[in-house]
């Protein structure tokens, strides 16, 4: 069963950045996505990629947030610039094999204003 943990999150002023990191213990062949589960809110989508590096995101994160993916390293990337308060949640690392979802334990990003 694969494993995903996420790092990088903590603490930053509005307009800050912050770089999230997944580590996957294994060979991922299928799309990697960032998710956040804010104060209150539902789980959403932030980006995905796919393994040859197309990607997807999320309307309210699009042209700040950076998705990427090291295929030799199985580790997939979230770079956060321009970060608002809105921007605080967990950020959880996803994957799906055989139908079903894998999740890594989370990463707290706290964006104050």
């Amino acid at each position: 069963q694969v494993q995903l943990v996420e790092s990088g999150g903590g603490l930053v002023q509005t307009g800050g950045s912050l770089r999230l990191s997944c580590a996957a213990s294994g060979t991922i062949f299928n799309a990697m996505g960032w998710y956040r589960q804010g104060p209150g809110k539902q789980r959403e989508l932030v980006a995905e990629i796919t393994r040859g590096g197309n990607t997807n995101y999320a309307d309210s994160v699009q042209g700040r947030f950076t998705i990427s993916r090291d295929n030799a390293k199985n580790t997939v990337y979230l770079q956060m610039n321009s970060l608002k308060p809105e921007d605080t949640a967990v950020y959880y690392c996803n994957t799906m094999i055989g139908g079903r979802n894998h999740w890594g334990q989370g990463t707290r990003v706290t964006v104050s204003s």
